[in-house]
């Protein structure tokens, strides 16, 4: 019997009605997952059949057919009145939005009038418990169907729900008061007059306003000051061009004559670099908030128009300041990210910084994301631009509550959005307000949208502007006056005014004045290096050889690592007692000696943290003991800083965005990303083309960010081979025509002058070199590896503690060093290569028995160019046929840019001849015997002596 009692609950009203007939007693409690137990509702009069015992059991059973679940799809959010936001007019059965619905629940328009005993799950009795049917559903309808829709009861945590439910149901929640309407109506002002005043200025000027959206300022600052009162001291924004330059000047702040003069066209720039165009720009600013009275930094992350790809950058950047600042739980600092609606339902890297939200070592604690929703793409209807219902769906993943509000309500907007930031701060968790609104012009100011959407801008020119509506609202009211009014206009109005008048006087435009990431006392104060110089890499023997000894042991105690682990361990342990360290170990020393210096390390991809190739295990973990591990590194000195290794979820794109971020809050940081294999950048190409490669051109923006990409033509097929250097080589901004000269500090000058730096290491020591010399450059640019994969393991790939200890650097070019190089004037060739071919070269000449006639070279830096090695090393083999040899195709790898700086440099006396692939589509073989025949190919070529007698270059 006590089964049947408990039926009703899972088979619902209609089986409690039945049961009812057959006088089969009930329960009329039911506990839920937490709080206390719940009251079935019931009708003061008896009747069994109620419209609020349906809601009740759909609340335990059937989250289909309530209006806090459904009433979103029948809220009036479009302003214009044209689209439903969920691009369906279908109105659900089960909500109650007309008299002849109420049959759906066997009730007659005589019931609406009963009343009901309300469940304790709900907020709408306020203090009263009791209600007439018809209050109930109009309580409901003024809740959930009016002009804000809620989405939230897929989240999983009544707790969660219920406070969500407190929040909008209870009676008189959206009340304002007088002081609270007028500064809304003043922030209002600001937002549409900004608008105004550089459309009248600037009529023919692109700059993407916000017109038809101009709550958004508010919005965004009611967030903030809702966040200040919370305890946010940092909040790091990032946004599309659209309404940047409105937000730059009212929400952070920034000097009015700083933006108008940016439409001056006769503004010289007085920054190297190409600059951006002002609706990119980013900025940095310490400020009061008048609302908390308490100190608040605000920083809005420069972005390219590549739609939604500053949303990892700055949840990467976020995740650095709460680091940095100690704030685990995003107490301190948090972030806020604006999307427009097609992108957010459009862009794959929206979905990807999703899955980074609750990942321990990406986690930054929840964000508040705002949505503009257009209901337009540039010129594509929404109904062809998503299969999602909202715009908003993909928030839906990580459980984020989904606030859908009318933009032409201002005041349930900024309820809205309170409540957002409210969640956030309690639940830190990701939350959206989707601002339902319009775009009053085409996808920027010179576009024609009648073209392609005619009916919609038919009804946005017939428009009123909401800061009219809001106006006209508030003066009907008695809280301001007319006059108020137009004196707040007049007010802002001379603001810019004065401003504009400013701006003329203005001659040169400093990029470095929007520098959205500043580092303080890290450059002089116009900006520039310290110095010029770069001490010695090497560091003292018995720090490499003590961690050398700890990457060799388990620092924990009664920790079972796996047989396999124990013998490279004590494969460390005996190299570091002969002196010798493979890829691995090296790697280990440059991060350990690092760390004693106070440099904060963190090491992020996928797989990184035993490495793809099993070489790393820089996490160990106990064979016995679930989930228990441990990370040497951390235990290598008392007080050193710490080091993160981090598995990243399967994403290129969001993760490298990520990193990036990471890498732009400190210069004391080495942050490196590696990928699985090296050819995995291209799914993040956009970061690399927009943000890395161009970064400190356009934002005047140092980043020291290292790429660790696995390289090598080993057989593995099309797609684990290249990491594709011909693309970050192309992008090098040396040029291969001008010859250089040849300075006291020319390596540290040229490092300085270069977008980034290319490297192809062929030892360990070379590797270990060149990450310590990242952080002990004067100025920070970003570092492309192109790591080993065979290498790894290669018993001649190993170094000496003599080419790393005290003293020692990095050598951009290792040259020839056996029998060829003490006699030159014998040598018949000179072959330059870089990276592991040079072991397959050593091999075959030592084969054919040519030590003697043929030297080989190694450049470990490709770009910048190391011209000034490359000059003494031609100089002293002057008779010697000059060969480049690569095992990437021709086509691919390296040639196309070093030929042309040989030629430069030796003013075209001598020929560089290639030898290595033919050109390919594809860049390597799948077939292992291909791989072979064109290895032995080239190997054969490099090695004939007689290969290009009779050619001409």
């Amino acid at each position: 019997m006590s089964q049947l009692r408990l039926l009703p609950f899972r088979l619902g009203p209609q089986a409690m009605r039945l049961l009812a007939t057959r006088d089969i007693p009930m329960f009329r409690g039911h506990r839920m997952s937490s709080g206390p137990p719940t009251t079935v509702p019931s009708s003061r009069s008896g009747v069994s059949s109620s419209y609020m015992e349906e809601m009740y059991f759909a609340w335990l059973e059937n989250p289909q057919s309530v209006h806090k679940i459904r009433g979103h799809h029948v809220a009036q959010l479009d302003p214009l009145g044209i689209l439903d936001a969920d691009l369906d007019s279908f109105v659900p059965s089960d909500l109650i939005t007309t008299i002849d619905k109420l049959a759906f629940y066997d009730l007659q328009e005589a019931d609406l009038d009963k009343e009901f005993q309300l469940p304790t799950t709900t907020f709408i009795g306020g203090s009263e418990n009791m209600l007439s049917l018809r209050e109930i559903i109009r309580r409901l309808e003024s809740t959930y169907c009016q002009h804000i829709g809620l989405e939230f009861m897929f989240i999983n945590d009544v707790e969660q729900c219920q406070w969500i439910r407190q929040k909008f149901e209870t009676p008189g929640v959206m009340q304002f008061s007088s002081e609270e309407k007028r500064t809304l109506l003043a922030r209002l002002v600001r937002s549409m007059r900004f608008e105004d005043f550089l459309a009248r200025k600037w009529s023919s000027e692109k700059r993407f306003g916000l017109e038809g959206c101009e709550v958004m300022i508010p919005a965004l600052k009611t967030i903030i000051d809702k966040s200040s009162e919370m305890g946010i001291e940092n909040v790091i924004l990032g946004m599309p061009h659209r309404g940047r330059l409105n937000v730059l000047a009212n929400v952070i702040r920034k000097d009015l004559e700083q933006i108008f003069c940016q439409f001056d066209p006769k503004l010289e720039a007085a920054d190297e670099g190409s600059g951006d165009v002002k609706y990119h720009l980013g900025m940095y600013h310490e400020r009061i908030n008048r609302v908390t009275n308490r100190n608040i930094t605000l920083s809005l992350v420069a972005n390219p128009s590549h739609l939604e790809a500053v949303d990892p950058v700055v949840q990467g950047k976020t995740k650095a300041e709460q680091f940095y600042r100690g704030d685990a739980q995003g107490r301190k600092v948090m972030s806020i990210l604006v999307h427009g609606d097609a992108a957010f339902a459009g862009q794959g890297v929206v979905y990807e910084t999703f899955h980074l939200s609750d990942l321990p070592s990406y986690t930054t604690n929840g964000t508040v994301h705002v949505v503009v929703n257009n209901q337009i793409g540039f010129t594509t209807d929404p109904r062809m631009a998503r299969s999602s219902p909202y715009p908003t769906d993909v928030a839906r993943v990580v459980n984020a509550p989904i606030f859908h509000v009318n933009a032409d309500d201002p005041e349930a907007v900024i309820y809205v959005c309170s409540v957002a930031a409210e969640w956030r701060n309690t639940f830190n968790k990701d939350v959206v307000v989707d601002l339902v609104c319009y775009r009053r012009r085409g996808h920027n100011e010179m576009d024609e949208p009648m073209f392609t959407q005619p009916l919609m801008y038919k009804q946005i020119h017939k428009q009123v502007p909401v800061l009219k509506k809001y106006a006209d609202k508030l003066i009907a009211e008695g809280t301001v006056t007319l006059q108020e009014f137009e004196e707040e206009i007049a007010k802002y109005d001379r603001i810019c005014e004065e401003a504009y008048g400013r701006s003329k006087d203005k001659k040169i435009l400093h990029i470095k004045h929007w520098l959205d990431s500043p580092w303080p006392g890290f450059f002089n104060v116009d900006g520039e290096p310290k110095s010029m110089t770069c001490p010695t890499t090497g560091i003292p023997e018995d720090m490499l050889t003590h961690i050398g000894n700890v990457a060799s042991s388990v620092p924990l105690e009664d920790f079972k690592i796996h047989t396999g682990l124990s013998r490279i361990l004590r494969g460390r342990a005996d190299m570091t007692k002969k002196r010798t360290v493979d890829w691995a170990l090296a790697e280990y020393m440059a991060f350990g000696s690092l760390l004693k210096e106070g440099i904060h390390v963190r090491l992020s991809g996928q797989d990184v943290e035993r490495g793809t190739f099993s070489h790393r295990h820089h996490v160990l973990h106990d064979q016995e003991v679930d989930r228990r591990t441990c990370v040497p590194m951390n235990h290598l000195w008392p007080d050193q800083a710490p080091y993160t290794v981090c598995n990243s979820s399967l994403s290129e794109y969001g993760v490298l965005g990520f990193e990036l971020g990471y890498a732009m809050a400190s210069p004391n940081a080495l942050v490196l990303w590696e990928a699985q294999f090296g050819d995995f950048h291209n799914t993040a190409q956009c970061v690399i083309d927009q943000f890395i490669s161009t970064g400190q051109a356009k934002w005047v923006r140092h980043n020291g960010i290292v790429l660790l990409l696995p390289h090598g033509m080993e057989g593995m097929g099309p797609e684990h081979s290249s990491a594709r250097p011909e693309r970050f080589l192309q992008m090098s901004n040396d040029d291969s025509d001008a010859y250089p000269v040849f300075t006291e500090d020319f390596e540290v000058s040229q490092l300085y002058d270069c977008n980034w730096i290319v490297v192809n290491c062929s030892t360990p020591a070379s590797y270990f070199h060149v990450l310590r010399r990242q952080i002990l450059l004067p100025f920070r640019k970003p570092l492309i590896v192109f790591t080993p994969k065979s290498l790894l393991r290669h018993p001649d790939a190993k170094s000496s503690f003599d080419q790393m200890v005290s003293g020692t650097s990095f050598q951009r070019m290792i040259p020839e060093d056996g029998p060829a190089a003490r006699s030159p004037g014998q040598v018949q060739r000179l072959i330059f290569c870089t990276g592991k071919v040079y072991y397959d070269l050593v091999k075959e000449r030592s084969s054919q028995g040519l030590e003697e006639q043929v030297a080989i070279t190694r450049l470990e830096q490709i770009s910048p160019f190391p011209f000034d090695l490359i000059m003494r090393e031609a100089e002293k083999y002057s008779g010697a046929e000059l060969v480049w040899c690569q095992e990437e195709h021709k086509n691919m790898g390296y040639y196309d840019y070093i030929s042309p700086r040989f030629m430069t440099l030796l003013g075209r006396s001598r020929p560089i001849w290639y030898v290595g692939r033919d050109p390919a589509a594809a860049p390597a073989t799948g077939n292992k015997n291909a791989h072979l025949v064109s290895l032995r190919k080239f190997l054969d070529t490099a090695f004939n002596l007689k290969a290009f007698e009779g050619k001409t270059f």
